[in-house]
């Protein structure tokens, strides 16, 4: 682990992007492949970051600003919430759209983001870094982050990831490996997209 020169999330939303009445969110799932010894492969982790008052947890992602590729927003969001660094795919694992807390009563789509997914591969956690004191970081099993995962668009992202890697069969073992049942609305689907109320 390494410690950086003291850097600052950014905050406020006068660069964030919109389409349309949506604001544009970019994330990942920080991803490790743990080293095996022998002829088995190596174990995947995932890390996921707390937030305050939740027992449960989430994947860093943030505002999309209007200075950086959608990409490079998710680099930094992971960066700014979880203190890691690492290589992001820029294929996204997906995209969804979600419900702001403070719209879920409304059928306007006010209030809504578009968030686009990506996987990244950490290469150096930090020791410190901008968001410390409101989200901790930790390193799961994806059994474990199924479990954990706040919101369905996130056991989808996870999915979507874990056939990436090959490590398992799509789309269907996603449901074997979680129990839990959905807790989000959808308001319209595509089969590249999901929408979640979040």
């Amino acid at each position: 682990m390494s410690s950086p020169d003291k850097v600052v999330a950014r905050t406020g939303r006068l660069r964030q992007r919109y389409d349309n009445e949506y604001r544009l969110v970019a994330g990942c799932v920080p991803y490790r492949v743990k080293n095996s010894l022998g002829d088995d492969p190596g174990q995947v982790e995932v890390l996921m970051v707390s937030t305050p008052n939740r027992a449960d947890m989430v994947f860093p992602k943030g505002g999309w600003e209007d200075d950086e590729e959608v990409y490079e927003a998710a680099s930094r969001e992971a960066m700014e919430e979880a203190g890691v660094k690492g290589i992001v795919n820029r294929t996204t694992l997906g995209h969804w759209v979600f419900k702001s807390k403070s719209s879920q009563n409304s059928s306007s789509p006010r209030g809504a983001c578009k968030g686009y997914i990506f996987a990244m591969e950490v290469t150096e956690e930090l020791e410190s870094w901008p968001e410390q004191e409101t989200h901790g970081r930790r390193w799961v099993s994806p059994g474990e982050a199924y479990q954990l995962c706040r919101y369905e668009w996130m056991r989808e992202a996870l999915t979507a990831l874990l056939e990436r890697l090959s490590m398992i069969e799509p789309v269907a073992s996603a449901q074997e490996l979680s129990d839990q049942t959905s807790m989000y609305m959808m308001l319209q689907a595509s089969s590249d997209s999901a929408v979640a109320l979040c």
